[in-house]
């Protein structure tokens, strides 16, 4: 069975399913990834699906539809983020239930010219997998947005804080991801992020004790501040 890019969703939906690896879902469930409806598809099966089938938008819509994990990644991975609404985006979201399809997602996001809106509402809801978004795309944007400046970036700092305290396992490591990237990003981001993963090191909330202290042994570590001496 082949694929191209004319073939229709459920043509690619039945390709998936024929790839179903058992080994690999048990390997995907001890990483804490939700296996409910998972196909164990390999990364490099979905990178070379990703480059047959190229990006087309409705497509991505009616993989995502399928509610199997392999098409929504598949779905993140095609689908075009000039396209892409805001509502959309936000019916993804409500549809998140594992750390990675989020991760993946947040990237794909953050290339939409109103992701800085979706960080404050994501952030504001109280769902674990959307307010895991919202962080997560800070950390990626902060990495792959290479023109977004400093300050911007800085400007989360408040936020980060503010949630420092949600000790829900997917949010706090996404928000100290969030707070070590920008902390890494360069040396005028390096400063204030420390500053601020200080400050929580020092904190009585137990989760925003973790979060800072991690951040600071990375920030502060060799290798790090080797990276970032002028």
């Amino acid at each position: 069975m082949t694929i191209s890019p004319g073939s229709t969703v459920d043509e690619i939906v039945a390709y998936l399913q024929s790839l179903r690896n058992e080994a690999n879902i048990a390997g995907m469930a001890r990483y804490g990834i939700d296996t409910t409806t998972a196909l164990g598809i390999t990364t490099p099966q979905m990178q070379a699906l990703v480059r047959q089938l190229k990006r087309d938008h409705r497509r991505a819509l009616a993989l995502w539809r399928s509610g199997l994990r392999d098409a929504r990644m598949l779905a993140i991975l095609t689908a075009d983020p000039k396209a892409l609404t805001e509502d959309e985006a936000r019916r993804w979201a409500g549809d998140f239930n594992s750390w990675e399809v989020v991760d993946t997602a947040a990237d794909l996001f953050t290339e939409t010219p109103y992701w800085r809106d979706l960080v404050e509402e994501f952030a504001a809801d109280d769902r674990e997998y959307v307010r895991r978004t919202a962080f997560a795309m800070i950390a990626g944007a902060t990495v792959h947005n290479k023109s977004e400046p400093d300050q911007a970036l800085l400007a989360y700092l408040p936020l980060i804080e503010k949630h420092s305290t949600d000790p829900r396992n997917f949010v706090r490591k996404a928000v100290n991801w969030a707070l070590r990237n920008i902390g890494k990003r360069n040396p005028a981001c390096h400063a204030p992020a420390l500053a601020l993963a200080q400050k929580l090191a020092a904190s009585g909330d137990k989760t925003a004790r973790w979060i800072g202290k991690d951040a600071v042994r990375e920030l502060t570590s060799e290798k790090i501040l080797k990276r970032l001496k002028p």
